[in-house]
């Protein structure tokens, strides 16, 4: 620590000297005109020794600096890639030699020069003219990198872009992961819209909301768990398919797959349902699979797993047969309650059969589906919102996307009967009032109202865009594909 302070020390001289020199050190602005990897790809053919008149200006962070004398090595790196540069006294003269001396690692540059391949065949530009763009005053670290130091990196994600560019490349295919759904969907006819964040009733799953206090119209407000409603309304409202990425927020635990602010894709498509959800989902993973990877089959965490279309597709209820064994169904309450003891499994709440089924299947199954799987039929208690299967009721048409062992999603044929859904919502608040349960549905009577005008049949899907990233790019934690992920405040960590 007193090392980095004579350090921090030693660069606010420097920059004191840089501002009697008559130079700014946080310069308006610099005329960039290629990037690194441009540079790179450009210049890339010259052989050793071989020079180009060609004049180049190009900007970027000090990233290494070596000084032999009358001449300086420095790597120059932007967020394309890295490129060399070549100062030589003789070149820039005493003065603007001189000042080289006031750079550290971590400043931020601008320069001019020409391009020409070293006796190695690095690419190099042999500078001209240069000047300081920002100056840095604090030391990048020597490693920043490893387990040790995950926290430090997520809290302090600039440095850790800075120092590890592979951070950078997995941020970068997040961004192409998001583009390729929009035109997925964009192309096969859905439109794009945009629903409220802040909302008077919370509702389109079972989840904890944020709560806050609007004070111009002295209401409670909810940071909303989904958009789900809201894009009903629209489909109310004429709009036959249509798509948003929906920041959501969940007031729940955070682990390896949970962050209380996450990305969901969500869809609404009028007059479908959960079967041709099925295939558009299928078709949509195996799409973004060749489109970041350049194939079907993805490497995670030293397993293969392949997107290919058509996917395993399996009922909850034959999935527990297949996985655990029992088939759930010939079961009375009183076997299920005893078997879920004898595994020692912790369910918690009073006892209902279909949550009971979906307890087991979440606790004794996800974990074993690696492979792209769809589980479809849930107990129609565990999905209110769902319409019931035509000759078996107990089960809705639901189903969710598993990979690696963990949900991706979640869609079922919409429940758009108002009659039924004012109902299970009734049942709800008084669960809510009696259970004290804070994840309880919330009657939302202007819904309702808009049921009442009739709403087509249709099927929603909901993808977890942070998980499919981590599949996509090998990331074992959701904070490692968020660029910022909520952290305690720093007086709480110390």
């Amino acid at each position: 620590m007193e090392e980095d302070n004579q350090l921090i020390k030693e660069r606010k001289e420097k920059l004191q000297d840089i501002r009697k020199a008559g130079k700014n050190p946080y310069s308006y602005r610099f005329d960039k005109q290629i990037t690194a990897g441009e540079l790179q790809k450009k210049y890339g053919h010259l052989k050793k020794e071989e020079s180009l008149p060609d004049v180049v200006k190009t900007a970027g962070r000090i990233m290494m600096l070596r000084r032999m004398g009358k001449v300086t090595f420095i790597t120059l790196r932007d967020g394309t890639g890295k490129i060399q540069l070549y100062f030589k006294q003789d070149d820039l003269g005493n003065d603007n030699y001189k000042f080289l001396k006031k750079l550290d690692i971590g400043d931020i540059i601008g320069l001019e020069g020409s391009v020409f391949a070293t006796k190695t065949g690095e690419l190099t530009i042999a500078v001209r003219l240069f000047e300081i763009l920002t100056k840095s005053l604090h030391p990048l670290p020597e490693k920043f990198h490893g387990l040790k130091e995950k926290e430090l990196r997520y809290r302090q994600r600039y440095l850790d872009l800075i120092m590890n560019p592979e951070v950078r490349e997995a941020f970068m295919k997040r961004a192409e992961i998001i583009q390729g759904i929009r035109e997925f969907l964009l192309k096969r006819g859905f439109i794009e819209v945009e629903t409220p964040i802040l909302q008077p009733i919370y509702g389109g799953t079972s989840a904890k909301p944020f709560e806050s206090k609007l004070h111009a119209l002295d209401m409670t407000v909810f940071m909303r768990i989904s958009n789900e409603m809201y894009l009903k309304r629209l489909l109310v409202g004429g709009y036959d398919k249509i798509f948003e990425f929906s920041q959501d927020f969940r007031n729940e635990g955070i682990d390896k797959t949970h962050n209380p602010e996450f990305l969901l894709m969500e869809t609404m498509w009028a007059y479908a349902d959960y079967r041709m959800n099925m295939d558009l989902t299928e078709e949509m993973f195996e799409f973004l699979a060749k489109r970041v990877t350049g194939g079907t089959k993805v490497r995670f965490q030293g397993k293969e797993i392949d997107f290919k279309r058509p996917w395993k597709r399996i009922t909850m209820v034959d999935a527990i047969k297949e996985y655990v064994g029992i088939d759930i169904e010939k079961l009375s309450d009183d076997e299920i309650q005893g078997f879920i003891k004898e595994k020692g499994l912790s369910y918690e709440g009073s006892y209902n059969r279909g949550i009971a089924m979906e307890f087991i299947f979440g606790e004794l199954v996800e974990e074993k589906l690696i492979q792209p799987t769809m589980v479809y039929d849930y107990p129609f208690e565990t999905c209110g919102l769902a319409k019931p299967k035509k000759d078996n009721p107990r089960f809705a048409e639901r189903f969710e996307p598993y990979i690696n062992g963990w949900e991706l999603g979640n869609s079922y044929s919409e429940l758009n009967d108002p009659q039924i859904l004012k109902e299970y919502w009734e049942r709800e608040e008084k669960r809510r009032a009696k259970e004290s349960d804070e994840e309880a549905q919330r009657l939302d009577t202007d819904f309702i109202r808009a049921l009442e005008y009739g709403m087509p049949p249709a099927s929603g899907l909901g993808i977890g865009v942070d998980r499919l990233v981590m599949l996509l790019t090998d990331s074992v934690s959701i904070r490692d594909v968020i660029l910022f992920p909520f952290m305690k405040p720093e007086a709480e960590t110390e």
